[in-house]
């Protein structure tokens, strides 16, 4: 048996020593002030709640690499000066990334990167994948939906989880990758609402605690459990974790083209913050 308390490790115990037990309440997140972070900052933070199995600076920059699994974690985050002219610089990554069999993809954020960049990338004829940056008070998400006692929270990823994630291939070296980004990061919480016996979760979950911000991701819900609020009630568990640590707002990155998933956590009470661009650099 396992006992997380708000701070500090968690104290494993002999399940035999088990007297009595009740459900225990969401934590009642307060109302407060959504916490102020520019473009920039925000972006770092979303980087250690997702951090790359390789990273490497140049100059400001950091370059990233994690066997392929997510574009956040295979491409460089071109936050401030690359300490190389700009066509240099975009060389050193494309080299970088070839080196490892992977696409170069830049990170572009505005404000935040060179103002000079977008300039240059659009010289070499590049492709753009924009990005949402949505936020929204933690509170509200705490006190979301009902069906919260059936979500169950862990430290770690099992194997039911994984297989309820979609983003997990076949691939040894990938699956192996996306098991060290997921359980990267500050605080980590994966959240599972179990299935039948036998049966894959219903749904999943994981959020990263970071000083003033949560980072929500990975909410998955099976086809056939669709439309019960099983994502809110996952989201909304997730939210009263990260309250009780301390947190006051949330955040989550969701591509431009996926409307559904936008008006789902519009409905929550996100708002888009910024958007940022992935650009796929020239091969050659």
């Amino acid at each position: 048996m396992t006992v997380a308390p708000r701070s500090g490790d968690p104290v494993f115990l002999p399940e035999k020593l088990l007297v009595a037990g009740k459900v225990v309440p969401l934590f009642p997140a307060r109302r407060a002030l959504l916490p102020v972070a520019g473009p920039a900052e925000l972006q770092r933070i979303a980087a250690r709640g997702w951090p790359a199995v390789e990273q490497e600076p140049l100059g400001e920059w950091t370059l990233r690499a994690a066997a392929g699994f997510t574009r956040r974690a295979n491409s460089v985050q071109a936050l401030g000066d690359p300490g190389l002219p700009l066509p240099q610089a975009l060389a050193a990554v494309r080299s970088w990334y070839a080196a490892r069999g992977l696409p170069a993809y830049v990170e572009v954020v505005s404000p935040g990167s060179p103002e000079a960049l977008v300039a240059e990338l659009d010289r070499l004829g590049v492709r753009y994948a924009p990005t949402l940056v949505l936020t929204a008070p933690l509170a509200g998400l705490a006190r979301a939906g009902t069906g919260t006692d059936r979500v169950r929270l862990a430290r770690t990823a099992d194997a039911g989880w994984l297989s309820a994630y979609r983003r997990v291939s076949g691939d040894p070296a990938v699956e192996e990758a996306a098991r060290q980004v997921l359980h990267g990061g500050p605080s980590v919480w994966f959240a599972t609402v179990p299935g039948a016996p036998g049966q894959p979760p219903l749904a999943i979950g994981r959020c990263v605690i970071d000083g003033d911000w949560a980072c929500f991701g990975a909410i998955e819900v099976q086809p056939h459990a669709r439309r019960a609020g099983l994502g809110t009630a996952v989201m909304a568990v997730l939210a009263s974790r990260a309250a009780e640590e301390g947190a006051r707002g949330g955040y989550l990155q969701v591509e431009a083209e996926n409307t559904g998933a936008i008006a789902l956590y519009e409905g929550l009470g996100f708002t888009t913050g910024h958007t940022y661009h992935y650009a796929l650099l020239p091969q050659g």
